[in-house]
């Protein structure tokens, strides 16, 4: 099949929506399960092993458990340790914080991705990318307003914490997608995190009614259901264009909020926000206007 074929640019969008508001559910149901008293690592336990028979079962139907398989597990190892600190930090930030707000602190991660860009990749960033990088703190500033705002400190600086391991993590999974496909990825994170925390277990484990254990699996599907939609939804559109699809997890977080936690977000956020959003885009497109420019350059160089 060729590229034209695959190329289906409204599915990709109509995909990644579904697959962003799994996650925006996803979020809602650990602050319930917070709030039941269960346990964060009960949680990011319960969240990754429901993944396990999911996949597996995914690989038997598809062409067998040789698809789950991989030549970097060094790689992979170094990826759960990432994955595991970013899943605390994330996870601790929606209990921590309203959801909307998690949301919007959680969207700084593609201006961590350009300060990484400059440490570990010393690439020079120009001004577009420096207003960026500008406007967001200035709209984290907003929402957060140290000192006097209406969110909890602790909880704001846990929500950057959590979008710097994304961008960290990105580089990371960049790079194993050279190798592996994102449904190995997901599996391997799956089996790093389950072994890390099982040993965790017997101390943070409670008995559970019903609803408590409805709201774990509740978790781990809507958790399984976004990354792979997600992941699909990049077989029939480019990253570039159905990353714009991820804002809209501050839509699905502001209704949820509402409709579930009755909170809606103050003034102070409606103002923070725009900025943090804007931020993400402007590095999004720079990011491929540099890239477009990069691969012209190699073309010109090799002649083709």
């Amino acid at each position: 099949m060729s590229e034209s074929e695959h190329d289906r640019p409204l599915l990709a969008l109509l995909i990644r929506l579904l697959g962003i508001a799994g996650f925006a559910a996803m979020g809602a149901l650990i602050k319930l399960s917070s709030s039941h008293g269960i346990h964060l690592a009960e949680i990011i336990f319960w969240r990754q092993f429901i993944t396990l028979p999911i996949l597996l079962g995914w690989a038997m139907m598809t062409g067998g458990i040789g698809l789950l398989a991989t030549t970097r597990p060094k790689a992979h190892a170094v990826r759960g340790v990432y994955g595991m600190i970013g899943m605390v930090l994330n996870f601790g930030a929606v209990i921590l914080l309203p959801l909307a707000e998690a949301t919007t602190i959680n969207f700084s991660a593609p201006i961590w991705a350009v300060i990484l860009s400059i440490i570990l990749l010393k690439e020079r960033v120009g001004i577009w990318r420096w207003s960026a990088v500008i406007s967001g703190f200035a709209g984290i500033l907003i929402i957060a307003q140290p000192g006097g705002g209406h969110i909890p400190l602790e909880g704001a600086l846990v929500a950057m914490g959590g979008a710097f391991m994304i961008a960290l993590i990105s580089i990371q999974i960049r790079d194993l997608s050279k190798t592996d496909k994102p449904m190995v990825i997901v599996f391997w994170f799956a089996v790093s995190s389950v072994v890390c925390f099982l040993p965790v277990m017997p101390f943070v484990m409670t008995s559970h009614n019903s609803t408590e254990w409805l709201l774990l699996l509740g978790v781990g599907l809507t958790g399984t259901w976004g990354q792979l939609l997600i992941t699909m939804a990049l077989r029939y559109g480019k990253v570039s264009s159905v990353i714009v699809m991820d804002y809209s997890s501050i839509v699905w977080a502001t209704l949820l909020g509402w409709l579930i936690f009755d909170t809606l977000p103050p003034t102070s956020t409606w103002l923070g926000a725009p900025l943090v959003v804007i931020a993400g885009l402007i590095i999004t497109w720079r990011e491929r206007v540099v890239s477009k420019r990069r691969f012209a350059d190699m073309r010109q160089a090799t002649g083709t």
